[in-house]
């Protein structure tokens, strides 16, 4: 039973992601796992004093999760088996090793929200487990729902793809809903275009053999906004992205998510790090 891991804040953010968690978990017949990381507060004086206990802190966590445990179980007739983590520390460490633990299907976060010029800002947790760990994150912008996944964007700038793109976790989620795969690459008048990109195209096909991906090469000056404008106008319901380096991540919500395009449409993002091996020296 493939295994859905929800870090939670109990906000309303948080809260939207893990509805999105809850669906997905339900349409792949999975199962959940709420994780609440706490951290001791500290009282900014001359004299830092610790303002509630671990105990304290434990049990305020335990019992929001169970309530939380409960709702879900209600709300699905306890169709979706359910568990609950409450743990003191760092959210990436904790995440990192429960993933290492479980090895569970994906990660399902939300971002923080929109900040000035309606730009969307990926919180220091979200973009610290996307940057640490190997398991896909599902970034859930705010107000998104789930809805059957039919049409998936992988974007990919066609460069190193065999040491670039994790494929297991990819044909998993294609084959599971059955959906349509759109590779998106972006370029303007060729300016991206080496002697390496019609090899790097067949490496990637090869690849991801059996999942007949439609190639979709997309003029626009800036790769965010021409991914995002696909995506619009064509519906997916997912893009999956490759990141490389946490400024990537965050230039893809930051440039691209205009203020018309928040406000009329959110759609969820997959990003799959890959680590690359180091060379033996």
């Amino acid at each position: 039973m493939k295994l859905i891991i929800v870090p939670t804040d109990f906000s309303p953010l948080a809260d939207n992601a893990l509805k999105y968690g809850m669906d997905l978990a339900s349409a792949m017949e999975g199962s959940l796992m709420l994780l609440n990381v706490y951290q001791l507060p500290i009282s900014f004086s001359e004299v830092p004093m610790v303002t509630i206990s671990v105990d304290e802190l434990r049990k305020i966590s335990e019992e929001k999760l169970a309530e939380i445990k409960q709702q879900i179980e209600r709300i699905t007739g306890g169709k979706i088996k359910i568990y609950t983590e409450s743990k003191l520390g760092d959210v990436a460490e904790e995440v990192d090793s429960l993933c290492k633990t479980l090895n569970p299907f994906a990660v399902v976060m939300g971002t923080r929200g929109v900040t000035g010029a309606g730009r969307f800002f990926l919180g220091s947790n979200s973009l610290s487990v996307i940057g640490k760990i190997n398991t896909p994150v599902f970034i859930i912008p705010p107000g998104a729902t789930f809805k059957p996944i039919r049409k998936v964007g992988l974007a990919t700038d066609l460069r190193n793809v065999v040491d670039t793109v994790s494929v297991s976790p990819i044909k998993s989620l294609i084959n599971m809903f059955n959906a349509e795969l759109h590779v998106l690459n972006v370029d303007f008048e060729r300016k991206h275009f080496t002697t390496y990109t019609p090899e790097e195209t067949l490496n990637l096909d090869t690849m991801l053999s059996g999942l007949n991906p439609t190639y979709d090469f997309i003029e626009n000056k800036d790769v965010d906004e021409g991914i995002n404008e696909f995506a619009v106008k064509n519906n997916l319901d997912l893009i999956i992205t490759l990141p490389k380096k946490h400024r990537f991540i965050e230039g893809l919500f930051e440039k691209s998510f205009t203020r018309e395009l928040i406000h009329h449409t959110s759609i969820p993002m997959m990003c799959i790090r890959k680590t690359v091996p180091e060379p033996v020296v």
